[in-house]
């Protein structure tokens, strides 16, 4: 009899311990996550939309502390302010390319110019250092990847032959690019073509972002910052002569953003990917790092709170033609 009232009394315990530490966990959760919203200057409409924010806050929390502890990968996950939506939510606002139906990838290579692969480069190539690179960018809640992938290739080039490092606009090829479908997505070859015809892109203080497309604006009064005369595709499927091309210049890509994208920190990101390119980035660089990891450094426009300061390292070299995540399946540059 003694024996059972204890073994019903450390039962009770147990369970007693059990909801304590799980309202714990729970209060933890919501200090967390009201930090979190000074953080990055979140609110919400009502309390309704606070307690779904919070319960996508919690997931995506438990997923990243998960993920970490075990430790096994070349990159790690962290909060950051797309913390508090699902995956489809984040997916179906900050990305947005669109390849042309039209478009198949030995089209795509079919116009490229080939790279000697076998001139040397060097280990690691890093634009930012060299002052090619504008600072990091946020696309917003709006579908247009593609011109900010293109707009940074452009502003890449116009540096590096002309010595002036402008940041350009986006908003004009948002409004402009009668191609593509503004925050519905788009193409950067097609981003090129309407910067070729519409005889340059103006700057962005001139032609400043608002994150919706709205009427095209070019006139006559208006100054061309910077102007290129042609673009090229990147043979497909060949991260060799990616590599070969940027070396010469920043250039815009493609790739699959899986749900991991989302909650990206630091490191060499080698996980899973998504719909075959749903975002479009621009590679930066590339490099080693110093226990042998091959890397693409990209650009992206998702904020600076975002990743590494804005940027991401992918693997490179992963054994797939496509390069990881597709990252070499549709590559282009400008020329000027």
């Amino acid at each position: 009899m003694k024996f059972l009232i204890a073994f019903c009394i450390m039962i009770l315990w147990a369970c007693a311990y059990t909801a304590m530490s799980r309202t714990l966990y729970e209060s933890s959760v919501v200090e967390k996550h009201q930090q979190w919203m000074m953080k990055h200057g979140r609110t919400y409409t009502d309390s309704v939309e606070m307690e779904k924010r919070l319960q996508i806050f919690k997931e995506n929390l438990d997923y990243i502390e998960k993920f970490n502890n075990a430790g096994n990968k070349s990159y790690k996950l962290g909060l950051n302010p797309y913390s508090d939506l699902t995956s489809e939510e984040f997916i179906a606002s900050y990305t947005g390319i669109k390849i042309p139906n039209q478009l198949s990838s030995s089209k795509l290579g079919s116009n490229a110019v080939l790279f000697d692969v076998n001139d040397d480069v060097p280990t690691n190539f890093d634009w930012r250092e060299q002052g090619v690179v504008t600072d990091v960018k946020n696309q917003g809640r709006c579908g247009c990847c593609w011109a900010f992938s293109a707009v940074a290739a452009v502003e890449g080039i116009t540096k590096i032959k002309t010595g002036n490092l402008v940041s350009l606009s986006e908003q004009q090829l948002l409004d402009c690019d009668q191609q593509s479908h503004g925050c519905g997505g788009g193409y950067m070859d097609n981003a090129f073509q309407s910067i070729i015809q519409t005889n340059g892109i103006a700057s962005e203080a001139d032609y400043p972002y608002q994150e919706v497309q709205q009427t095209c604006q070019i006139n006559d009064q208006m100054t061309t910052a910077a102007k290129i005369t042609s673009f090229v595709d990147v043979p497909a499927n060949d991260e060799q002569q990616l590599l070969q091309a940027v070396t010469q210049q920043p250039i815009s890509v493609g790739i699959d953003v899986g749900s991991e994208f989302q909650s990206y920190k630091e490191g060499v990101y080698s996980g899973t990917c998504g719909t075959p390119f749903n975002h479009a980035v621009t590679a930066v660089g590339y490099g080693v790092t110093e226990d042998g990891i091959k890397y693409w450094l990209i650009k992206n426009q998702w904020g600076k709170d975002w990743g590494e300061g804005g940027y991401m390292r992918v693997l490179r070299e992963n054994g797939d033609p496509r390069g990881q995540c597709g990252i070499a399946a549709h590559a282009s540059y400008p020329t000027i």
